[in-house]
């Protein structure tokens, strides 16, 4: 079974790191990071099955996980009393897209654009785990979520200013940050999706996966995901005062 780091965690775009602790710290005082607790309501999504070597049954697939996870967050933005709009979504099989050539990883998140970017990789034709390919949609969700509550703008005025050092961390608690929504999304989805795998051995195999540099260590990005799923709530997601220890 192949769970790569690239798949588990879809990179953002170059440049676009994390904005600093204490910003983040005050968009997490209210609005969607304050007020998401509560019962988790299961939600039903149609996602189709894959077929191996069909790019369009993975289309279809990555289409019905895009409407999955837009439903989810409209839900929990009209929650918090927050506006919220919808990504424009691509999904292709070529090397290039809005916001230029398509990360190795195979995802992306444009924010300049709005859009989430899926290519569709032979490795994905040829082994289609349905867990690594619907967590390349519901990570750079969450990236669009920090767009949405001004994550992503706190880091554009913070980024250029910062040590070398200073970036790498920030990336990871970005990065970290994503991985606990995409398992918020997961409380209410996992069902539906049909992973094909145990949420124990899935978090298992994020754990044991490749390290990056721009993600952070896997056993962090296991933490963080397995937070957001057992919490349910966005609340549980504050990566921006946890110790470096728990995002490096």
């Amino acid at each position: 079974m192949r769970i790569p780091l690239t798949a588990l965690a879809g990179c953002m775009v170059a440049g676009l790191l994390a904005p600093a602790p204490a910003a983040a710290g005050r968009i997490g005082q209210a609005g969607l990071m304050g007020t998401m607790g509560g019962e988790v309501v299961p939600q039903k999504c149609a996602v189709p099955p894959i077929r191996v070597g069909s790019v369009a049954s993975l289309k279809a697939f990555h289409q019905a996980m895009a409407a999955c996870a837009d439903t989810f967050w409209a839900g929990r933005f009209a929650a918090a009393g927050l506006p919220y709009s919808s990504p424009q979504v691509t999904i292709t099989t070529g090397r290039d897209s809005v916001c230029g050539a398509i990360t190795s990883s195979g995802a992306q998140y444009c924010p300049d654009h709005r859009t989430i970017v899926i290519r569709i990789m032979k490795h994905d034709l040829r082994d289609p785990f349905r867990m690594n390919i619907a967590h390349s949609v519901a990570h750079e969700w969450g990236h669009h979520v920090q767009q949405l509550i001004g994550v992503l703008a706190a880091q554009a005025a913070l980024y250029e200013p910062a040590s070398e050092g200073a970036r790498k961390l920030l990336s990871h608690r970005l990065e970290m940050q994503a991985e606990c929504f995409a398992g918020v999304f997961y409380s209410a989805t996992l069902k539906s999706i049909k992973p094909g795998i145990s949420w124990k051995n899935w978090i298992e195999a994020v754990r044991n996966a490749d390290e990056s540099d721009i993600h952070g260590k896997p056993r962090n990005l296991a933490r963080w995901q397995d937070r957001g799923y057992r919490g349910g709530a966005t609340g549980f997601c504050n990566t921006w005062t946890a110790g470096k220890a728990k995002v490096t």
